[in-house]
């Protein structure tokens, strides 16, 4: 399959091509004209009505290699805008995807728990005793829902010198 930017050199050689052989056939016919202007207008008046005349044709020719060359240096520069917006879309989905599984996760663990995956997505690594602080809950009620957590293989815990570090086990 050919890029765009390939395309779009094509395109402008071609608009090259095509303007040379327009301008070439203007000029022969424009030199044809003048030669055989021998009518009575230019007899009695010296002046031909055919003289310097472009026709609607050349015209035509003109607006069509126009839009094509305009095509073709679109192809050629707006084609890395194109890339970078495909690539920022699929980075929101991504996102987005991350965000909704993150939801549905939280919607399937009590109040409890909520407060403990929110605080290890934010920290992850984060110790006992601060996860402690931030879920504002007791030594022992923080060991019974972590345990619990544990379990479901939502965390993992670490040791960590007297304390415990506590990460998060799915991707979210």
């Amino acid at each position: 399959m050919i890029d765009n930017k390939k395309l779009g050199i094509i395109l402008i050689v071609v608009c090259i091509l095509l303007g040379a052989l327009v301008f070439g056939f203007e000029q022969q016919i424009d030199a044809q004209s003048e030669a055989s202007c021998e009518c009575e207008e230019m007899q009695e008046g010296g002046f031909c009505p055919h003289e310097e005349q472009t026709s609607w044709q050349t015209y035509l020719g003109i607006i069509l290699i126009s839009g094509v060359a305009a095509l073709g240096i679109y192809l050629i520069f707006f084609e890395k805008s194109q890339k970078e917006v495909i690539s920022t879309l699929e980075k929101q989905k991504r996102l987005q995807t991350k965000e909704e599984k993150f939801d549905i996760l939280m919607k399937g663990l009590d109040p409890e728990e909520r407060k403990i995956i929110k605080a290890v997505k934010d920290q992850d690594g984060i110790t006992q005793q601060t996860l402690r602080l931030r879920a504002d809950m007791h030594k022992s009620k923080l060991s019974i829902v972590l345990d619990r957590l544990e379990k479901k293989g939502l965390i993992s815990r670490k040791e960590k010198g007297k304390t415990k570090q506590v990460f998060l086990k799915v991707n979210i």
